[in-house]
């Protein structure tokens, strides 16, 4: 039974996340509402704050989100985090299905196809990035303790080394919204957290760029 409420809560999130993204491009950010979100998901507007939160929260979370601590364990290398989070992008470049938002948005939404749809209110509406920012530091703060688990880097590292990373990764992808989306965003995580390879060396088990 939890595996058929696990199944029905992700296509739930995606129903809603794709249905209040079809409502951002037409309407605007600021001009939707929950209820309306709620009506064109054919949910109602308590389960739309249940699952996400907050309109933003519609937005931001993703799979990671929702991820417990055994599967986060299973998907990310602490002695790799870099190769661990490249693999996890180029995958979803190439399915991109895996995503909660993979509906095209449309011709006016440069860097907007695929997974990446929702990537543009990251960096158009401040309330959106504000969330984002706040997605970033609880990732930060769930994998701090794995990273410093392998014992190379002392806590105080572990930290400083994680936010690194994980705002390296937001910064990457900013970026590649500003350029336009034309190139794979992993060609910009890869490019933008090089210098932290210093800290973490490519893994042999990494896939080749």
């Amino acid at each position: 039974m939890s595996g058929l409420r696990e199944r029905w809560r992700l296509k739930a999130m995606h129903t809603i996340q794709e249905r209040a993204l079809d409502l951002f491009d037409e309407k605007g950010f600021g001009a939707v509402t929950i209820e309306e979100i709620a009506a064109a998901a054919e949910v109602s507007p308590s389960t739309v704050y249940r699952l996400f939160g907050t309109k933003e929260g519609i937005v931001v979370v993703d799979e990671f989100d929702t991820m417990s601590a055994e599967e986060l364990d299973e998907i990310v290398d602490p002695r790799d985090p870099i190769g661990s989070l490249l693999r996890a992008v180029r995958a979803d470049e190439a399915a991109p299905e895996r995503s909660f938002g993979s509906q095209d948005a449309g011709d006016d939404a440069p860097a907007g196809k695929g997974p990446w749809r929702r990537v543009r209110y990251h960096f158009t509406e401040p309330s959106v990035r504000m969330a984002a920012c706040a997605s970033a530091d609880r990732t930060s703060q769930r994998l701090t303790p794995l990273v410093a688990s392998t014992g190379q880097l002392s806590e105080t590292q572990a930290r400083v080394a994680t936010n690194a990373l994980v705002f390296g990764y937001f910064a990457a992808l900013e970026q590649w919204y500003l350029d336009g989306g034309d190139r794979p965003i992993s060609d910009y995580v890869e490019e933008g957290l090089r210098p932290l390879r210093a800290i973490w060396p490519s893994s042999d088990h990494e896939d080749p760029a």
